[in-house]
């Protein structure tokens, strides 16, 4: 695979549209995205996307260079193994992932050790319980998606109610699917400016409209929110063993 196909520009019409995006410089930012079995692309497509449409050179990351299916039904390629990660990332991003996934400690042990190196983090949805599982969230505020905020504080850190994007020092969390989005546009933002963010925005034009309206407990009201709520309570129980099991184990040894 050429860097080029890699990062999406293998065909001259791509290439031309990144090149409307590059900064003053041409300094690409270096993005990597957690990808694993079962993880969820919803939480991770508006990192790839507000990034991928500047230019980033953008690493999807997991153990191996294998297929694994993202659910649902979303078969991705990873780029970069773990021991190839680059040690100056402007953002490790990672969304919703499965418990198992959650429960490895060699995926615990990575965030540990890449989450302390890359300039940025976010964190969409449980992906929130990941990097509180590798202790990177001690002190800090953060949010998640509304069933497991609550299990932050059993990570060391200070849960925030709602789906607005949360930003503590270099740490961006949010609430799952738009969040995503609405995370690395700001983050966007900061790295290289309002301008480039808003005709990031423009660009995608990014402009949500929920149908429904339903989109947090509060809108939805109580009946349909208890549905949800069980309908997700197994996985968010297993999500928290899981992320307790790896916070304890390290920050006890």
């Amino acid at each position: 695979m050429t860097d080029e196909q890699r990062y999406g520009l293998s065909t001259d019409s791509m290439r031309a549209l990144a090149a409307n995006f590059e900064p003053a410089g041409g300094r690409r930012l270096k993005i990597g995205i957690f990808v694993c079995p079962g993880f969820i692309p919803m939480d991770i497509i508006g990192a790839q996307s507000v990034f991928g449409i500047v230019g980033a050179e953008i690493h999807l990351i997991w153990k191996r260079i294998e297929l694994v299916e993202g659910f649902p039904a979303y078969p991705t390629m990873p780029t970069t193994r773990f021991e190839d990660c680059p040690d100056d990332l402007d953002a490790l991003v990672v969304g919703m992932i499965p418990p198992e996934m959650m429960a490895d400690p060699d995926v615990i042990d990575f965030f540990a050790d890449q989450g302390r190196k890359a300039k940025n983090i976010i964190a969409t949805c449980s992906g929130t319980l990941v990097i509180g599982a590798a202790g990177l969230l001690k002190g800090r505020r953060a949010t998640s998606n509304s069933n497991v905020v609550e299990y932050l504080k059993d990570l060391g850190a200070i849960p925030v109610k709602g789906s607005d994007v949360v930003v503590d020092g270099n740490i961006y969390t949010s609430g799952p699917a738009t969040g995503s989005f609405d995370a690395s546009l700001i983050l966007l933002g900061h790295l290289l400016g309002e301008e480039v963010a808003k005709l990031a925005e423009l660009t995608l034009e990014y402009d949500p409209r929920p149908p429904f309206k339903t989109g947090t407990p509060e809108l939805a009201g109580p009946e349909l929110a208890e549905r949800a709520h069980l309908a997700m309570l197994e996985i968010n129980t297993a999500y928290h063993r899981a992320s307790v099991a790896g916070y304890e184990r390290l920050t006890s040894a």
